[in-house]
């Protein structure tokens, strides 16, 4: 027991031991933790240091030209090498900092640099506050870059936000402003920033503006201006005169926030319009050229793609634009050498896309020769579609997720919104049930609306705005369906239609590939990357359905078809509201705005026509102006190029359904073609059932064909004995080769001529009846060689001993070769007996038999008589060729078998007809 307590006791003096081992050791411990981290620090400061000394090894060299002056950027059209224009060449007013109003310089220091003359290039404190917001939101959050950095940036570094140019930067704004006053860094940026409209530098931007001397300027004024280089697109007050205003109104916030101003003065500036004091239109730099609509969306693109200046960047922009068809397009919206517009003031926005890629191959965005950087009417434009949003909002999703084929029937009947409003087509007419083929090919309202209704505003909502259309949710409603509510340009519409047109995929409209900086060693891709947006089986149904408006005789878009062209398309139109009718007194069938957006596997198209102001409206060859577009500018982008077919997928299958089928029936092998509608349906849905409605079609029967040999000539002839009146498809094969179509027609008799002798030639009819074919009869007919008779010189070659001999028509051969050849002779000819024969016929062409005996029938006794004996005549006329006989074979007269005058006749035996009597009484 006593060992244990020892032991216990002892346990616990060795952990009292070790506490204060521990105790004496932390002091230590700290020591060598605080060596760490000053080891650390110095580690880190040298790290720093040569990463730093790295960054500037290879930093620019200071050159005042490049500070002072901007360098223009040379953009290419889509071949990489021909060069459309160069940017930055415009005049620049140049203004030296004496001569700055100490109004705009305050504006500019309140906004961008408040201690521009207090720090040295860098401004320490800021720089602090930008580092803890990198921190806390990411690297390139916020930006802390003074006046002078601008500076250097603009005219030295790319624009990228990493770490290494931000190290440059502020190495080289340290230099600047050693070697540069204040003043002459200053009066280098005011003359450098970029305020769009192709307006470089403040004095430029007061004449482009406001028409003004930089010192007219007012307060309000100044800070508009001010407010534009942070990002002179987005804050443009000719085009978005509300992000202006927010953003003037931030500057002078900050002016008053820093002492230059007072509340008052902020507050009064703050409640001038925006547009007060803009000139009307843009009088920058004119560029007439036919690039220049294109050009405005290069410039807008390229600062999306980042903070790049077009006018003194010094960049190589390699863009999309198809030479060719731009000068087409400024061609047509130019002159009236293509299209012929109404009026100077009608407007249209044209958009060409490459289909597959969504690059922009032409832009129209103005009728003015000088565009001078105006509003461009194919992007700008913001326009209720119409018509042309149907297949988007409305039958697209119904295919998507309703797997609704080209033949689902829907009914166009009275109808009413939700909330009790009634819905009329533009025709005013209800055309009952149909399919939806048909009702987007007329574009009823009535239908499509029903459609959006089926399909749900939210599921139509998410598939238009995947195909790039922009929708405001507090404005969508059912009318939508129609395209109330909603505002698109031509662009829009391209890029949407192209991605059914793409199989399903869709790219947004983009008019730059790429860009090169400056150093010409960095290279910024524009990053557009295809997206699936609905499944190949929609694409191809919509594709297949707007197929149909161009190519149906009820189709809205006929007018824009290109024949032999696979090519979809929908036209639209926007109304007036009926105060606006009145006011404007809109004629019937007036309209607000035209449209037409259409595809083919190549080339897209979006076209819309209008005023810039609702003033006036379209009347009825005003809206075909976006069908003549279209098929004008797709038939020449068209012109030696290869144009397929939309590819049908696997996942869609083609079914041939009886028409009107409800529901839908698949057609027999014995429904009439007439009734017959080729349709596609999702694979899975397609019908099975097949209709019983119809019956086989009757077919020919007692086919004969034999061979005249008087004529050289085969005969082929039938019956027919059921309802109607079909064609008949005759189709002739030679020797066992291939049948060819000899004939098509009511007839029920053809005749071949002078057929090859020695050989064999086969005959089939069918009987074809609304499209329905019947089952095909066949008869075979063997031409004897050429050596068995001389037609040429009516010798029988085999029995030449009877040439000159008589013969009275009791021989067997002779009897039987008139009686077989007589009745043959008789239907090719005309003639027969009256009784036996289809077609009697009469005694002239009796006597003309009697010739063809003498060409070689010199066994025919009876050919002849049948024919004479309508007339009376004797039976010699064509018993000639074996001498005079009786001829009195069965087939002769028509009442008696020697004739109505006599049964006698004589020939002289050269088969000469004029020396027989004629037996007349």
């Amino acid at each position: 027991m006593a060992d244990n307590y020892r032991t216990r006791e002892e346990r616990r003096k060795q952990a009292e031991a070790k506490k204060k081992s521990n105790k004496k050791s932390s002091p230590g411990l700290f020591r060598r933790i605080f060596l760490i981290l000053i080891t650390l620090g110095i580690v880190g400061m040298i790290a720093g240091g040569a990463a730093f000394a790295y960054f500037i090894s290879d930093s620019p060299k200071l050159d005042e030209k490049l500070l002072k002056d901007p360098v223009p950027s040379k953009v290419y059209a889509d071949d990489g090498k021909t060069l459309i224009d160069e940017l930055g060449q415009e005049h620049r007013d140049y203004v030296a900092y004496e001569d700055v109003p100490q109004l705009v310089v305050n504006a500019f220091l309140a906004t961008e640099d408040v201690r521009f003359f207090k720090h040295h290039g860098i401004d320490v404190r800021r720089l602090g506050g930008a580092v803890l917001a990198n921190f806390t939101s990411g690297f390139g959050s916020q930006g802390a870059s003074t006046i002078t950095q601008q500076v250097v940036k603009r005219s030295y570094l790319t624009p990228d936000k990493t770490i290494k140019r931000k190290v440059q930067e502020m190495w080289l704004s340290i230099q600047l402003e050693q070697k540069y006053t204040k003043e002459e860094i200053f009066e280098m940026y005011v003359n450098k920033i970029f305020f769009a409209n192709r307006a470089n530098g403040i004095a430029t931007a007061a004449q482009v503006y406001y028409g003004k001397e930089l010192k007219e300027l007012t307060l309000n004024e100044a800070a508009t201006l001010v407010g534009l280089p942070q990002s002179p697109s987005r804050y443009d007050p000719f085009r978005y005169p509300d992000r202006a205003e927010k953003r003037r109104n931030v500057v002078l916030h900050l002016m008053n926030k820093h002492g230059f101003i007072t509340n008052e003065e902020m507050e009064k500036a703050q409640a001038v319009p925006i547009t007060q004091g803009l000139k009307k239109k843009n009088t920058g730099q004119t560029d007439s050229t036919p690039y220049d609509t294109f050009i405005d969306q290069v410039i807008k693109e390229v600062e999306e793609m980042g903070d790049y200046n077009v006018f003194t960047d010094g960049l190589e922009i390699y863009t999309t634009v198809d030479a060719d068809a731009q000068k087409y397009v400024h061609k047509m919206l130019t002159t009236d050498e293509i299209i012929k517009f109404p009026s100077k003031e009608l407007q249209t926005g044209i958009t060409l896309l490459d289909t597959k890629t969504g690059e922009i191959k032409a832009i129209g965005g103005s009728r003015n020769k000088e565009f001078n950087g105006g509003f461009n009417f194919a992007t700008d434009t913001k326009r209720s579609p119409g018509s042309t949003i149907k297949p988007i909002l409305d039958y697209g999703p119904a295919v998507e997720y309703l797997k609704w084929s080209t033949a689902h029937q829907i009914v166009d009947e009275p109808y009413k919104y939700e909330n009790g409003q009634e819905l009329n087509n533009a025709s005013r007419q209800h055309y009952g049930k149909m399919t939806i083929r048909e009702a987007l090919g007329r574009s009823l309202n009535i239908p499509a609306v029903k459609t959006f209704n089926e399909v749900g505003a939210e599921r139509s909502r998410q598939f238009a705005e995947k195909l790039g259309i922009p929708i405001n949710p507090k404005s969508f409603f059912e009318s939508a369906a129609i395209g109330s509510g909603l505002e698109v340009s031509s662009m829009d519409m391209a890029g949407a239609y192209s991605a059914f047109g793409n199989g399903g995929i869709y790219n947004k409209p983009h008019s730059v590939r790429k860009i090169v900086l400056r150093d010409k060693n960095t290279t910024i891709k524009n990053k557009v990357a295809p997206k699936t947006v609905m499944k190949e089986s929609t694409a191809f149904i919509v594709t297949d359905l707007l197929k149909s408006v161009l190519k149906e005789s009820y189709g809205t878009g006929v007018a824009a078809n290109i024949p032999g062209f696979p090519v979809a398309g929908k036209t639209g139109t926007t109304n007036f509201t009926e105060e606006e009718k009145a006011r404007l007194n809109v004629e019937p069938g007036g309209a607000l705005d035209a449209w037409f957006a259409g595809y083919t596997t190549n080339y897209t198209i979006g076209v819309w026509t209008g005023y810039e102001k609702k003033n006036n409206y379209l009347g009825k060859s005003s809206q075909a102006i976006p069908k003549q577009v279209f098929k004008n500018l797709m038939q020449h982008v068209s012109e030696g190029k290869e144009t397929k077919d939309f590819k049908k997928p696997s996942s869609v299958v083609k079914v041939g359904i009886v028409k009107g089928s409800d529901p839908i029936m698949k057609a027999s092998e014995y429904t009439p073609q007439n009734m017959i509608a080729e349709e596609y349906f999702v694979r899975g849905t397609e019908p099975t059932k097949v209709t019983k409605e119809y019956d086989k079609q009757e077919g020919p029967s007692n086919l004969q064909a034999h061979y005249d040999q008087l004529a050289d000539q085969i005969i082929v002839n039938w019956e027919y004995h059921g309802d109607g009146q079909p064609d008949f498809e005759v189709k002739l094969s030679k020797d066992g080769g291939p049948a060819d179509v000899l004939s098509q027609s009511a007839v029920q008799k053809v005749t071949v001529g002078q057929p090859d002798h020695g050989s064999s030639y086969t005959f089939t009819v069918t009987a074809i009846l609304d499209g329905q074919r019947s089952d095909s009869a066949t008869a075979s007919v063997d031409i004897p060689a050429s050596d068995t008779g001389d037609p040429e010189t009516g010798n029988d070659t085999e029995n030449p001993e009877d040439e000159n001999s008589e013969n009275d028509g009791s021989t067997p051969n002779d009897n039987q070769n008139g009686d077989q050849n007589g009745d043959q002779n008789g239907d090719q000819n005309g003639t027969g007996d009256g009784q036996t024969d289809q077609n009697p016929g009469d005694g002239n062409n009796g006597n003309g038999n009697g010739n063809n005996g003498n060409n070689g029938n010199g066994n025919n006794g009876s050919n002849g008589n049948g024919n004479n004996g309508n007339n009376g005549n004797g039976n010699g006329n064509n018993g000639n060729g074996n001498g005079n006989g009786s001829n009195s074979g069965n087939d002769n007269g028509a009442g008696s078998d020697t004739g109505t005058g006599g049964d006698t006749g004589t020939g002289d035996g050269s088969g000469n007809p004029d020396s027989g009597n004629d037996g007349n009484p």
